[in-house]
Formats: C-alpha cells, structure tokens, sequence
C-alpha cells in the first residue's frame, strides 16, 4: 500500500515537473562548446576548448541543496574515411564534479580523472575553471605521425545516471536537466 502511494506521488510530481518545462527549450539550457582547437607541442598534440555551461534554475537549486552534478568530456580523434566507418586513433574521456558546500558556503569542482579539487565561493567562477579546457597530452607524435589529415570530435555530456535516484527520473523527463551539448566535430590538417 505505502510503495503505490509513493509511485503515484513520484509520477504526479514527474508530469507536473515535466509540464512546467513545455515552454522551455532545450537550447536555453545546456553545455555549448564556442571553440576548439588542436596544436602540435614537442612531447605531442594539446587540445584547448572553450565551453559555455547555462544551468536552469531546477538544477541550481538541486545544486544548493547539495546535489554533485558530474559532467563527462568525450574527445576523439579519426582517420577520416568515405566509405567504411571512422577509425578512432585517439580518445579520452575527462569527467567533472561540481558540488556546493552549504556549511563551507564554497563550490567544489573535482577533476574524477586527475583527483585535482578547486573550491570556488561563486558558482560562475566554478563553471569558469571548467569552461576552459586544456588536455595538455592528447596524442603522442608517433601515433600520428602518418596522418596528414584528422577529425576532431568533442562532447560535453551531462550525467543524469549519478544523480540521485528520486532525482534521477524528473531529470529524464524535464528538458531543463538536458544539459549535454552535440557533437563538434571540425577537420584538422597537419
């Protein structure tokens, strides 16, 4: 009896959340790269990105109320090919975890990958830090060496799965927790 009731609240509450975003688009909330670019450096290939994260005001609050939020960055680098599928010569993946610390009254930025952890008292200088992307050793010399001509792909994915699981089905059904951006993908001639 108690499990139906707390699945007709979940689901009343997941509609009526849904409803309140039909006049929102998916564009007024979301992760935009604005640039990318690759260059040669001696011990191999760094890629530099800019990336815009816009939060609606539903995940801000999740945020406030100490809810981490992990954003994965997909890179990958092809052979362009016209007839057969790409093949992948280089990829990573960064992973980022923004959380706010009420008793600290900090943000909390955590690179998964590197375990580096910056505090930041204001949400935009937290954003800021992961807005600008350095990979400083993408790709060694020698694996790319032959190529004369590359695609470069990148993604900013935001990570519904980690959210708490109550969370996790109004983030799957509201649009304003579509933070993810498209696929970039530019040519790059060496």
């Amino acid at each position: 009896m108690r499990t139906a009731v707390n699945y007709k609240l979940c689901l009343w509450l997941s509609v009526l959340l849904s409803l309140s975003a039909i006049g929102v688009n998916a564009d007024d909330f979301a992760a935009v790269i604005k640039n990318a670019q690759m260059d040669a450096r001696d011990d191999g290939y760094m890629l530099s990105a800019e990336i815009s994260y816009k939060l609606s005001e539903q995940v801000k609050e999740a945020l406030q109320s100490g809810v981490p939020l992990f954003w994965n960055i997909h890179i990958k680098i092809h052979r362009p090919r016209h007839m057969l599928w790409q093949k992948t010569l280089a990829e990573t993946t960064l992973r980022y975890r923004l959380q706010y610390h009420a008793l600290l009254n900090m943000y909390r930025v955590r690179d998964e990958v590197n375990g580096g952890i910056y505090n930041f008292s204001t949400l935009p200088a937290a954003l800021d830090l992961m807005s600008n992307l350095r990979v400083a050793h993408l790709a060694d010399h020698a694996g790319l060496a032959q190529e004369k001509q590359l695609l470069i792909e990148l993604k900013v994915e935001f990570d519904r799965s980690a959210l708490p699981l109550p969370l996790r089905t109004i983030a799957y059904l509201n649009r304003q927790w579509y933070l993810s951006s498209d696929w970039t993908v530019w040519p790059w001639k060496k």
